[in-house]
């Protein structure tokens, strides 16, 4: 199930994920997971680098066809283990740190549901660098997301029936 908000400077998302809240927080934090979800369509992680405390760096790099496409430059606010993560998520382009990165705000909130499984909402907001700069970037960014919490369900159920 999804639930879909979004106006041009900020999106939210809501989807049921088949694992519970300490499952979906470890995804968000384990570089060997990111890798299998976090890019959305037929988009790659090339490499992702997490150091999961905040303050921490967290960096996910994207490929498509083999090429670099740019991904994410982002620090780690806020950590509340099974419950929250927030994170100020620059996009950043395929020259990573020699180009411009858009800061932005991403809130991941966990809440337990029945069956195992978790209700996140997920809230990008404060893009308004990135709408202003590369409006056809901000204008994929919630079908971006939609993308890949479908993925994450999808890691997340594949994980569970092994």
């Amino acid at each position: 199930m999804t639930r879909r908000e979004a106006s041009p400077l900020a999106v939210r998302l809501e989807r049921v994920i088949p694992a519970s809240p300490d499952e979906v927080y470890r995804a968000w934090l384990d570089p060997y997971l990111l890798r299998r979800w976090l890019a959305p369509g037929g988009i790659t992680v090339e490499r992702a680098e997490v150091e999961a405390r905040v303050g921490g760096r967290f960096h996910i790099w994207h490929a498509a066809s083999g090429v670099a496409i740019g991904g994410f430059e982002c620090a780690i606010v806020e950590l509340v283990p099974g419950e929250r993560l927030v994170f100020r998520w620059g996009f950043a382009g395929p020259e990573r740190a020699a180009g411009p990165v858009y800061d932005s705000l991403l809130t991941i909130t966990l809440r337990a549901v029945s069956g195992g499984a978790t209700a996140l909402t997920l809230v990008h907001e404060r893009l308004d660098a990135l709408a202003a700069a590369m409006p056809h970037v901000a204008d994929q960014v919630e079908a971006g997301w939609a993308s890949v919490l479908e993925k994450l369900a999808v890691t997340l159920g594949a994980t569970r029936t092994r």
